[in-house]
């Protein structure tokens, strides 16, 4: 049986879906009882996890073998998959499946030193592992930005014109679903990019076409990104953390563009302008008063 951790994610959302669709065994192991309870009335097994609490990763990992790892976005990320993995180990896990990010080997960012330690801990456990390494997710345009597209008809950032090869998360659960369920994947990490590398300013370019409006990429300097994030609310220490993901990309290092997802899939991933076009059809960016 498959353990799939973060399954009310973005990526383990559709992570599940698949294994759905596939008809495999699986269990999911969510924060939220109220999660718990809505993937139970769907008929899929679930069960209550906290990283803090090794009785709720007994639960979650016992009588699977196979587990798909994402932790909390927390600052403290790191040490609670650490825990995850030392569980793991307990219970007879025989492979796992990390959802890491681009370039965690090198460790020149904050979100590859959040994930490389835990990697690293995967590696010396004796157990089988697969590690995803994704660069930024397409879908982030709604999760993150659909507000200020919404309201402001404009997407900020504090990377300037660097170019970032985007990767649709269908693509990411894709791959992780056939590494969690194909015996031929262990020893590898995979880096997960899109077919293309677009600045900013050419992404809203296609957006503007899609909606029919024009969207702007507004450059805004660290100091005043880092301001606009405090004021929505985020903690000064994630702020941080999110300025360095940006510094990463000016530098112009997200760029990298892997054929990774064709080795393992057999097809290309999806690029952004057909993600653009399935997103503007469920109305994602739709204002009441189109901005004159």
């Amino acid at each position: 049986m498959i353990c799939i951790t973060g399954a009310g994610g973005t990526v383990g959302h559709e992570i599940v879906a698949q294994l759905e669709s596939a008809q495999a065994s699986f269990r999911v192991a969510h924060h939220s009882m109220e999660k718990v309870r809505a993937a139970r009335a769907r008929g899929i097994e679930a069960v209550p996890i906290d990283y803090n609490r090794p009785d709720t990763l007994d639960e979650a990992f016992e009588g699977c073998d196979r587990l798909f790892l994402l932790g909390p976005n927390a600052m403290n990320q790191t040490q609670l998959e650490l825990n995850a993995v030392e569980a793991a180990k307990t219970f007879g896990i025989q492979h796992i499946v990390k959802l890491s990010v681009m370039g965690a080997g090198e460790e020149s960012y904050s979100l590859a030193r959040v994930h490389r330690p835990v990697e690293r801990a995967i590696e010396s456990s004796g157990v089988s592992w697969t590690f995803l390494r994704p660069n930024s997710f397409m879908q982030n345009l709604v999760t993150f930005m659909s507000q200020a597209i919404k309201a402001d008809s404009a997407l900020y950032s504090a990377s300037g014109e660097a170019r970032i090869s985007h990767v649709d998360v269908r693509d990411i659960a894709t791959v992780a679903v056939q590494a969690l369920t194909e015996a031929n994947h262990g020893g590898n990490a995979y880096t997960l990019t899109g077919p293309e590398a677009l600045t900013y300013g050419e992404l809203t370019s296609d957006l503007s076409i899609v909606l029919g409006r024009t969207i702007n990429h507004v450059s805004l300097s660290p100091a005043e990104l880092k301001q606009g994030m405090l004021a929505e609310g985020m903690s000064e220490e994630l702020a941080d953390r999110m300025l360095d993901l940006e510094r990463y990309i000016y530098e112009d290092q997200a760029g990298l563009i892997s054929d990774d997802i064709r080795r393992v899939t057999g097809r290309d991933p999806r690029r952004f302008s057909d993600y653009l076009l399935e997103a503007a059809a469920t109305r994602t960016w739709d204002v009441d008063e189109v901005p004159k």
